[in-house]
């Protein structure tokens, strides 16, 4: 348990900015602590650029020692996309030693109460949050995102969207008071009185599953949530982006013991190349809560299997965006080309379909055939990427072979309106760097479904011919059903065919951004604010972040007794 002084301290320090946080959520306007920009960093024990390049260099080929029971051995391997050897070895543990260890610590988290563990939580972000420029770099050579991509989605919008279910915990879990007196009359006897007592009690240990393409933004959702709420967490990172969360994993396990807690309570389990120890793990009996992002398949599996867990996964989708009509054509267009571009499209949000009237559609600029609407938004890449630099700063590097491959496969499904084209980046002459590709499809042929109807993750678009814009809404309307989307986007001046698209959303549960033509993009969501994913379509089954990505993970526990 913490000292008093330590626990006044905590609360000081970090109770205001809790207050802010639940504020946010409750009103839903834009507000963070993180700084987005590099400059914001270097005072206050932040480190700036340079030191925090320094930091990232000096992890090189070391030994990232976590101090954790049950340790035989260290795991190495991962190799940058930029074409770094990265050399840090990690720990390999065994998880019959760990995993007891690491419940040993629950009871005394257990009693803190939810306001100290969200204290300690947002200590431990304050100081990932000093190491932006170091945690920067780690992102970037693990997951191929670009350097300024890197620091702020693997930076402060992952500390966010941390603090975002910090919030969420905190507030789910006073929603019941500490203690109530119940009273019942009955007549001329005396009352019926009972003290009672309600206490949030963990579940048991979290698993949370890393990715390999956004380690840090989507790891820390249900990292600090089940944190938050009482709960021990391990974190298994993928195999090729380990190091952000190794990272995380130290300050935690730091903050944790400095504070009076058991530092077990955060612990890493990295495997061996080929071991695939995420289902033994999964499976385990100790195991009572799983996160994960990533494939359906394995996600499938865990929802399957992990019976004994409560089980959060984000999967795949097939994102879409309907075209009907804009009043805006240039700026759809150098939206929409941004979107295509961005981490040459590995995100989750990414737009896959543009489903397009064969017929074509109405703009400020006149009337537009299906053809002219793709060969116009090609040239709006093709300008986006034109310049080289402006390109590797935009799309990063490829995250691994398998999406070059479908980048290359995708020329031969159908017609290709802009052709992907290979960039050198001179700073990483090794980095796998490609344009996206767009490829006309028809909407009505079975062999053209089979494409657009799967996920092609990557720099792949599909520009599909549909008969009318009411055939794209139930297009959209089966996508999202069948497949899943975590975005829709749709472009319409029409009045009823925006309801249509929205009824549909509704029905289906799918997140939608209208009319997009400014700075802000498809596929970004802003914590505190946006929610990422639904949890009702076969895309995720839970959103980042609202009460229900937390409320499960603690029961309420009463104890009662005669006053």
């Amino acid at each position: 348990m913490t000292s008093e002084p330590t626990a006044h301290a905590l609360i000081a320090r970090h109770r205001p900015t809790l207050d802010q946080a639940l504020e946010a959520i409750r009103t839903r306007a834009y507000w963070s602590p993180h700084p987005e920009h590099p400059k914001a960093y270097g005072e206050n024990g932040s480190l700036d650029a340079a030191a925090g390049k320094a930091a990232f260099d000096a992890l090189l080929g070391t030994r990232l020692d976590l101090g954790q029971p049950g340790t035989d051995g260290w795991v190495g391997g991962e190799v940058s996309p930029y074409g770094i050897e990265l050399g840090v070895e990690y720990p390999h543990t065994d998880a019959d030693v760990l995993l007891p260890a690491m419940k040993a610590g629950q009871r005394a988290w257990r009693d803190a109460g939810a306001e100290i563990r969200a204290m300690v939580c947002l200590e431990i972000l304050k100081r990932v949050s000093d190491r932006t420029h170091e945690f920067a770099h780690a992102v970037q050579h693990t997951s191929g995102q670009a350097f300024m991509m890197a620091f702020q989605a693997g930076g402060p919008h992952a500390q966010d969207r941390g603090l975002e279910a910090v919030a969420y915990a905190y507030a789910e879990q006073i929603r019941t008071p500490d203690t109530a007196e119940w009273t019942k009359p009955q007549g001329k006897r005396d009352p019926l009185v009972l003290g009672k007592r309600f206490t949030p009690v963990p579940r048991g240990i979290s698993l949370m599953i890393g990715c390999n393409t956004f380690p840090t933004w989507n790891g820390y959702p249900g990292l600090f949530a089940s944190l938050a709420t009482g709960n021990a967490v391990l974190v298994k990172p993928h195999p090729r982006a380990v190091l952000p969360l190794a990272l995380t994993v130290q300050v935690a396990r730091q903050v944790l013991g400095e504070t009076g807690f058991d530092p077990n309570l955060v612990a890493l389990a990295v495997e061996r190349p080929g071991e695939g120890i995420a289902k033994s793990l999964a499976t385990r009996p100790e195991i009572r809560i799983v996160d994960y992002t990533g494939s359906t398949a394995f996600g499938d599996w865990l929802e399957a299997n992990a019976r004994q867990a409560q089980v959060y996964t984000e999967k795949a989708g097939v994102n879409t965006v309907l075209v009907d009509s804009t009043a805006n054509y240039r700026g759809m267009l150098s939206n929409l080309a941004f979107s295509l571009s961005l981490y040459s499209g590995q995100m989750c949000t990414t737009p896959q379909n543009l489903l397009i009237p064969r017929d074509g559609i109405r703009t400020d600029q006149g009337p537009r055939t299906f053809d002219e609407v793709v060969a116009d938004l090609a040239r709006a890449v093709d300008g986006l990427l034109g310049d080289d630099a402006r390109a590797n700063a935009l799309l990063g590097a490829i995250v691994n072979p398998d999406v070059k491959a479908r980048v290359e496969a995708a020329a031969g499904l159908g017609e290709v309106a802009l052709a992907s084209r290979e960039i050198v980046n001179p700073e990483f002459p090794d980095a796998v760097v490609r344009t996206p590709v767009v490829v006309k499809l028809d909407g009505a042929k079975p062999d053209d479904e089979a494409a657009y109807m799967s996920e092609c993750f990557g720099p792949v678009a599909f520009a599909v011919a549909v008969d009318s814009t009411a055939d794209a809404v139930e297009l959209l309307r089966r996508t999202v059903r069948d497949k899943g989307a975590m975005t829709v986007g749709a472009y319409t001046d029409d009045p009823e065919v925006e309801q249509a698209v929205q009824e549909v959303c509704f029905e289906e549960a799918a997140q939608l951004s209208l009319n997009l033509v400014g700075g802000v993009y498809v596929n970004q969501t802003a914590a505190f604010s946006d929610f990422h994913g639904s949890g009702g379509n076969p895309a995720a089954n839970a959103a980042l972040c609202d009460g229900a990505f937390v409320a499960n993970r603690f029961r309420v526990i009463e104890v009662r007794r005669e006053v």
